[in-house]
């Protein structure tokens, strides 16, 4: 592990800070939220709940088994169990605090009988699970910290069962953006420090086709990001501060968030 991603997921604890509200770590999808009003904790909850929502609407993990890569304190993959029916949902993640985390704020549905749930320490480019054991495979804004974009491609493609479904949302930089990591490096501290890698989201297309994947298709949902986000670190963050460059770097087009799906054949 490296650690940048050791000290902020352990030691840092990242989802105790307040952005990010409710115990989820992400930037949120806020399409449903109006950002003309002052914001509140429950529209930043629904905004990153929701960003889960639209990852799970375009996998469908519904009857089949499913797993996240990058799972955090698993609230995703509580949301998965209770709004879309998978048979069984397993959290992987890198960080043993985080599984640790994961475990306390899910035992309830970790001591249900039978087990739907279950979290295991794993990298997203050498999983600890079977071959094609799984019906989808899904990871929220954890990408940004895979060293090795074709190891995990290669990974999914081998727990996935034929038809399995994969999902991927996180930020990229944007294709054809010139000197993108240096001016990411020097608009963001988490670039800066090596935490957020800088790569153009087709690097992840291209590992998802040459690790066998079929109509790997990439969507823009930086709209339903950015703006809402910029608008919940105002309340703590003054303009030209390194958190509110996020949205600068998306206005510049050097940043933007993305959802890529793909088919295993």
């Amino acid at each position: 592990m490296r650690p940048e991603v050791w000290e902020t997921y352990g030691p840092a604890d990242l989802s105790a800070v307040p952005v990010f509200a409710g115990g989820f770590i992400n930037f949120g999808y806020w399409q449903a939220v109006d950002l003309e009003r002052p914001l509140s904790q429950g529209d930043r909850i629904r905004s990153e709940q929701d960003l889960y929502r639209h990852v799970l609407d375009a996998v469908g993990p519904a009857g089949g088994r499913a797993v996240e890569v990058g799972c955090g304190l698993g609230l995703g993959c509580a949301l998965a169990l209770e709004e879309y029916g998978p048979t069984e949902m397993t959290g992987v993640d890198i960080h043993p605090q985080q599984l640790r985390r994961a475990r306390e704020a899910n035992s309830r549905l970790l001591e249900a009988r039978p087990p739907r749930l279950r979290f295991v320490l794993g990298a997203a480019e050498s999983l600890p699970l079977g071959d094609a054991e799984f019906d989808c495979l899904y990871s929220v804004e954890a990408a940004q910290h895979f060293p090795d974009l074709s190891a995990f491609a290669r990974e999914a493609a081998r727990v996935l069962r034929p038809g399995g479904r994969v999902a991927v949302a996180s930020f990229f930089s944007v294709e054809g953006a010139s000197a993108a990591a240096e001016r990411l490096a020097g608009m963001l501290d988490s670039f800066a420090s090596g935490l957020d890698i800088a790569r153009s989201v087709s690097r992840l297309d291209e590992a998802l086709a040459d690790a066998g994947f079929a109509d790997v298709r990439t969507a823009s949902i930086g709209p339903q990001v950015w703006p809402g986000w910029d608008r919940w670190l105002a309340r703590l963050w003054e303009p030209g501060t390194w958190p509110r460059n996020f949205h600068a770097a998306w206005e510049q087009r050097i940043l933007d968030y993305y959802l890529v799906t793909a088919t295993r054949p």
